[in-house]
């Protein structure tokens, strides 16, 4: 999700809620305690120099049970952040404190709440590495033998 997108869809809304990848909400007392750009400049395995941009929000909770952070006010503050740290409309990126780590998140909206979505390493030069493609997995019992096939079960071939 994009900057200008996440404004339009709070424009729509009366409350503003976080849902984490496994169903739980983000207590509806979270703040947003930091709107930023991050810059990614880095070399993959492959050798190709990449750059990448995001804008991280970072949600974090106090035992503040009594404010709410309003859709207007998020507006204001995503508008101040775009204006004042030259932000274009980059993708989302959303840090929150789990458990042990701080988790980082992509951002997806359902009509309802803003979906925490788990994000994955991957590696981005397959081509040159040598990682082999990812081979069909079949059960056991699933597997059927081609109609051309010169070995079937009772062929007598094997």
């Amino acid at each position: 999700m994009k900057l200008s997108e996440i404004k339009t869809e709070l424009k729509k809304l009366s409350q503003i809620a976080f849902q984490l990848p496994d169903g739980e909400l983000v207590p509806s007392h979270f703040h947003v305690t930091e709107v930023g750009k991050i810059s990614k400049h880095f070399i993959d395995c492959g050798g190709v120099v990449r750059k990448e941009e995001v804008a991280n929000f970072q949600l974090w909770e106090a035992n503040d049970f009594d404010h709410r952070l309003h859709p207007e006010k998020l507006i204001h503050i995503i508008e101040l952040s775009e204006d004042k740290l030259e932000i274009p409309d980059l993708e989302i990126e959303v840090e929150y404190q789990m458990k042990e780590t701080i988790g980082k998140f992509d951002l997806k909206f359902d009509g309802t709440n803003f979906q925490l979505v788990s994000k994955l390493t991957d590696c981005l030069a397959k081509d040159k590495c040598g990682i082999p493609t990812e081979k069909l997995k079949m059960k056991i019992g699933e597997w059927k033998v081609k109609e051309n096939s010169c070995c079937t079960p009772n062929s007598n071939c094997c």
